[in-house]
């Protein structure tokens, strides 16, 4: 079928077999790529109930359609697996230059299993995939790993040749259960705890080598395809914002919205909020925009820090996700020590968002007096030390390693702590912006921003974010389009560029697959059935469904709540619009 090489790499670690599975038109027909087809083999392969640090459970790696060709926001790979943070479905996705090398290895999937005898380096080429014992790597951070491995690993063979290096931390080792997978140097596959599982396989990094491309169905359409957006981007504002300022221009806004998370969610505003939003970072640190392949937005920061004691570091970032958690939950005033804590996180390679949720909640446990370690809210030192016990899972730090849920338990905080489905929600409070709580609800991977982004028609004025009769339409009319994004695999934050028509056309061009609107409903909607099913044969109730106590009791600046009878009707109108009886 075009788009597609039609075809899956298996491999299983613990007896170094390889094997190539062709996949026949009618799963692409029904699932397209990605999202799609990895879910269909994660529901084929997966017994139900496993470990998810078993051999058994899989780790797949997949790229879509459009991976490595002329597509704008196309430079992604996506991650997936049964996330041992939630004991459910786990998806996450990375961009960069590293995605193009994973397609050009000629695989449109490549399924994981077992563990590798010893700590190792999987190198996978069209050819299949090569072994290789890398014990003197073990505890290494993300960044030396990843720089020694491409250095040894990582060779063009032709010019052709594409070649990249996906890496793990030393939280991964460890068994932290929301260890990222990182490439690129700081972009990351960071959520559910893709990290954890590859760490449990014994893969401390994954190198992918290749020079096979795509045969998409109409070039030529392509091509035009590609040649109008650039030019109609041109001068878009919406471009324009993005490479001026990147992410961190979302502290300005979701503190006006009244929206930005604060002092462990008991706020919707952060009085500092000036000391750590876009302005701050461009005027105090040295900032460049950055892109991955195949994109115009350049929404990435490369920022290197002017002064104070992290004078000379340089990173990518930070993200709104990191500045809300490290920011806004933890009270940090400092944009710097922001931007160190993220390059604390990265290096040791767990997923910021939940690093920092679980360090504001431990400093909220500690002003309660529910747990003696030291650590108030504003401490960015104190943090610092905290996210390297979690790493080293020692002390308090093996309490924290274990997630959210488990953490509650020990402190007696259950009904303080903020998470859905066992995974801690990004930077939108609910009771602001109330779509975000059916976001929240309903995303397959526990409490996520990224697999509807309705934050954006709520901010926008397409809806009003207070507004619950009517809304779980156009919430659905978000998600099939983002389920086609993430099957495709698209960057989210060309959904203003690619409106229902041209998401259409370019999957038509691309795969030949009939690009109407129905005819895309039908496939996004037997996506979203498929993933269901799999949570649902997990253990998925509908109490997972529900949304923390926490967000039920009103935020202390603005009064603002999102009613528990609010939630159950967005739920029950958006399961009827998809025919869900459970």
């Amino acid at each position: 079928m075009h788009g597609f090489y039609n075809q899956i790499l298996n491999i299983d670690l613990s007896t170094q077999k390889v094997d190539i599975q062709p996949v026949k038109d009618k799963i692409y027909l029904t699932y397209l790529g990605g999202k799609g087809l990895a879910s269909w083999i994660l529901s084929e392969r997966n017994p139900k109930g496993i470990d998810p640090l078993s051999g058994e459970n899989h780790l797949i790696f997949a790229t879509g359609a459009v991976t490595g060709g002329m597509t704008w926001g196309s430079s992604r790979y996506g991650v997936f697996t049964k996330s041992p943070l939630t004991g459910l479905y786990a998806e996450s996705y990375s961009g960069g230059r590293v995605p193009e090398a994973v397609g050009a290895t000629g695989f449109d999937a490549i399924a994981i299993k077992g563990c590798a005898k010893d700590l190792s380096v999987l190198e996978i080429t069209p050819d299949g995939a090569i072994f290789h014992n890398v014990s003197d790597l073990a505890g290494k951070d993300t960044f030396e790993t990843e720089d020694t491995v491409k250095q040894k690993y990582c060779i063009k063979k032709t010019k052709q040749w594409k070649t990249g290096a996906v890496v793990i931390g030393p939280a991964a080792e460890n068994g932290v259960l929301f260890s990222i997978i990182k490439n690129d140097g700081w972009r990351c596959a960071g959520r559910a705890g893709t990290g954890t599982v590859m760490g449990s396989k014994n893969l401390k990094a994954i190198v992918f080598s290749g020079d096979k491309k795509r045969v998409p169905h109409d070039s030529k359409a392509m091509l035009k395809l590609s040649k109008e957006l650039a030019a109609a981007s041109k001068d878009s504002p919406i471009v324009h914002a993005y490479k001026s300022m990147g992410t961190s221009q979302m502290v300005k806004l979701m503190n006006g919205a009244g929206a930005f998370p604060t002092k462990y969610w008991s706020r919707g505003k952060a009085p500092h909020w000036e000391k750590i939003s876009a302005d701050a970072l461009h005027n105090q640190c040295k900032v460049k925009p950055h892109a991955c392949a195949k994109c115009f937005l350049s929404c990435g920061r490369m920022t290197q820090i002017q002064e104070g004691r992290h004078k000379g570091l340089t990173i990518e970032g930070p993200e709104y996700e990191t500045i809300y958690t490290f920011g806004g939950l933890c009270m940090v005033e400092s944009i710097e020590e922001i931007a160190y804590l993220n390059h604390v996180c990265d290096g040791l390679g767990m997923d910021t968002i939940t690093a920092g949720n679980l360090v504001a909640f431990t400093m909220e446990a500690f002003e309660q007096g529910k747990c003696d370690y030291n650590i108030k809210f504003g401490d960015a030192e104190a943090a610092v030390k905290l996210l390297k016990l979690i790493s080293d899972r020692k002390d308090l730090g093996e309490i924290l390693s274990k997630g959210i849920v488990h953490t509650a338990k020990v402190f007696g905080m259950e009904d303080q702590a903020v998470h859905v489905k066992g995974m801690e929600p990004a930077g939108y409070d609910p009771r602001s912006l109330k779509g975000m709580g059916l976001a929240y609800a309903t995303s397959d991977r526990g409490a996520c921003h990224l697999r509807v982004t309705f934050y954006k028609p709520e901010l926008a004025g397409m809806i009003d974010p207070a507004q619950i009769e009517g809304k779980a339409e156009l919430f659905i009319d978000f998600e099939d389009r983002l389920t086609l994004f993430d099957s495709m695999i698209l960057c989210k934050f060309f959904r203003d560029i690619y409106p229902w028509e041209l998401l259409g056309e370019l999957i038509e061009a691309s795969t030949g697959v009939d690009g109407s609107e129905e005819s895309l409903r039908t496939i996004a909607g037997a996506i979203s059935s498929k993933v269901r099913e799999f949570n649902l044969q997990e253990g998925m109730t509908t109490e997972d469904e529900k949304l923390p106590k926490a967000f039920h009791k009103k935020l202390k600046d603005s009064g603002k709540v999102i009613k528990e009878e609010e939630i159950d009707q967005l739920l029950n109108d958006y399961k009827s619009l998809r025919n869900w009886k459970k």
